[in-house]
């Protein structure tokens, strides 16, 4: 069996039309959203609200302006909008309807932060299977899916947004890791807590992995453990006891999806 795997799409359509090319069966992590286009401004929601102008100076202040800074310029950014809950709403509509549209059948899929999964069942057609704290059998094994990001701690989720990444409580994801039995493939858009797995080389800052993916690792000893989030890793692949670990790679960038043999 041959299986192909790709995260962190944040947009690229074009590419996901061909993810699945020889393969048996098309697993997506995650980040199929292109919310901030840091490369080219003028793509993604903000570039399609804002324009690459607004969009650029975005990210030069991400990179090196102070966090109020930021805040004060994004939230001028917003405030231009008569109804910004409106216009990213639609925005994700437009975007997922091309995605949604390139998945090759058979796909199992889980959301990762940006990403909306509240939308992902109406937009899922035939032979695309959406799973979150679920299992799925497949030529043999199973393949155990956990979606979605940690909050960072101490940290509160906003209630009110017009746009709320997929973030989850540290408990909520360790009781959707709980339900997962068995598993031969573990597949979660964030890595598991190992620091050189979650360190990105490039905003040189840790991003926040699960210890409880650890835990499964350690206990049912998967033969793979696949995810992304981390899109410039210090290191790409690791083993843990018998599991290979391993980042399928930032696909939106690279446009080449991991593959499976088994």
């Amino acid at each position: 069996m041959r299986v192909h795997v790709v995260s962190d799409v944040h947009g690229n359509a074009d590419a996901l039309k061909r993810a699945g090319d020889g393969a048996d069966a098309l697993i997506v992590l995650g980040d199929l959203l292109d919310f901030v286009d840091y490369r080219e401004h003028d793509k993604g929601i903000m570039g399609a609200l804002f324009g690459a102008e607004k969009v650029g100076e975005f990210a030069r202040l991400r990179r090196e302006g102070t966090r109020d800074e930021t805040v004060a310029f994004s939230r001028s950014l917003w405030a231009t909008l008569a109804d910004p809950a409106a216009a990213v709403g639609d925005a994700i509509q437009d975007q997922y309807a091309i995605l949604f549209g390139a998945l090759t059948a058979p796909t199992f899929a889980t959301p990762g932060n940006v990403d909306d999964p509240s939308l992902w069942p109406d937009f899922a057609g035939d032979g695309i299977q959406v799973l979150d704290g679920e299992v799925a059998e497949f030529g043999g094994l199973r393949f155990g899916f956990v979606g979605g990001a940690l909050l960072p701690p101490n940290v509160v989720p906003r209630r009110n947004g017009f746009w709320r990444p997929y973030l989850r409580t540290r408990e909520e994801y360790d009781v959707a890791v709980s339900a997962l039995e068995n598993v031969d493939v573990l597949c979660t858009h964030i890595p598991p807590a190992i620091p050189e797995l979650t360190y990105d080389v490039i905003a040189r800052r840790p991003e926040i992995g699960s210890a409880a993916l650890v835990g499964l690792i350690r206990e049912q000893r998967p033969r793979w453990s696949v995810f992304g989030h981390v899109h410039q890793p210090l290191t790409a692949r690791t083993r843990l006891g018998r599991t290979e670990c391993r980042n399928v790679g930032h696909f939106k960038e690279t446009a080449q999806p991991h593959v499976l043999r088994w």
